[in-house]
């Protein structure tokens, strides 16, 4: 029995514009206090969905139930109960730190947040820039700026549309380090991110693919579910193994000098590989077998279900 409470369902949710279905009919729910991860490439649909969720949009069909509220008969309601991180900074940049925030808290009606604003300040690491103006800040103190915004009225629900992207390595680090604090607030965060390798860090994770869900689930349940495993092969010349291997239909992707083949069996398939390159004159180096990522599995349902 699962008795985990939900704070957001969503169902049959669609939208189009024009001639073109951005998404298409998708449904899922929100436990409290999870991290869940709308992943997938530009044009897959997910900030068309984030702005459905946040009220931003309506839909042309489908159910948005936030906090037990109908977005559509109280979307105000829902607005005053989430936070909103979107891709484009919307700060005022010639504002301070604080004073941004303190705007933000007074158009939320927040009364009495100077405690709230500098636990916020001190949480994301402003707290010495607070008479910065926005402008003069650098990517990653954007974003955590545009954090404090969202959060400073106390949201049940926060969402991120790819809050890191842009941002240098390092800043992100450190934003993802606050994201996983936060979670121990009890607070639910919902992100979209074209970056696989972030969704591993999620709760769950929703795979979206031109406006369609292909699987949603924990991500090492995910990659599971494909019983097959990577077999890595660092042959001498790289690009032209690759080009081999695809003209022979092998499920392969190739990164610098090594190819990654997702297989079921990659005894058998290395004896294939082996095979086949060496009568072209290309020498194995060496290879290895590992488990695969959410990256091997999204390219390989893609290759799956819409090729």
């Amino acid at each position: 029995m699962n008795t985990k409470e939900k704070v957001l369902e969503v169902s049959g949710l669609k939208k189009s514009f024009g001639e073109v279905e951005a998404v298409k009919g998708i449904s899922f729910h929100l436990n409290k206090g999870e991290m869940f991860g709308l992943v997938g490439p530009d044009g897959a649909g997910k900030t068309t969905t984030i702005k459905m969720l946040t009220g931003l949009l309506a839909p042309d069909e489908g159910t948005i139930i936030s906090g037990g509220l109908d977005i559509k008969t109280d979307r105000k309601k829902v607005q005053s109960q989430i936070g909103y991180l979107s891709q484009k900074f919307s700060l005022y940049t010639d504002l301070s730190v604080e004073e941004n925030i303190t705007f933000f808290a007074e158009i939320n009606g927040v009364m009495n947040f100077t405690e709230r604003m500098e636990m916020l300040l001190e949480f994301t690491r402003l707290s010495k820039f607070r008479g910065r103006v926005a402008d003069k800040l650098s990517g990653g103190m954007k974003q955590k700026l545009a954090l404090c915004c969202a959060l400073i009225h106390g949201p049940s629900i926060l969402y991120l549309d790819e809050p890191t992207v842009g941002v240098d390595p390092v800043s992100r680090r450190d934003f993802w380090k606050i994201l996983s604090d936060l979670l121990k607030t009890g607070i639910t965060i919902l992100l979209t991110t074209p970056y696989l390798d972030e969704a591993e860090r999620c709760s769950r994770v929703a795979l979206l693919h031109k406006g369609e869900i292909m699987v949603i689930d924990e991500p090492e349940e995910i990659k599971s579910s494909t019983g097959k495993k990577i077999l890595e092969i660092f042959p001498d010349q790289p690009r032209s193994a690759f080009k081999l291997l695809q003209e022979h239909s092998f499920n392969c992707q190739l990164f610098g000098d090594r190819i990654d083949i997702l297989t079921p069996d990659p005894v058998k398939e290395l004896d294939l590989v082996s095979n086949l390159i060496s009568i072209a004159g290309i020498r194995l180096v060496t290879h290895r077998v590992t488990d695969p990522n959410l990256e091997n599995v999204f390219i390989d349902l893609v290759a799956s279900n819409y090729n």
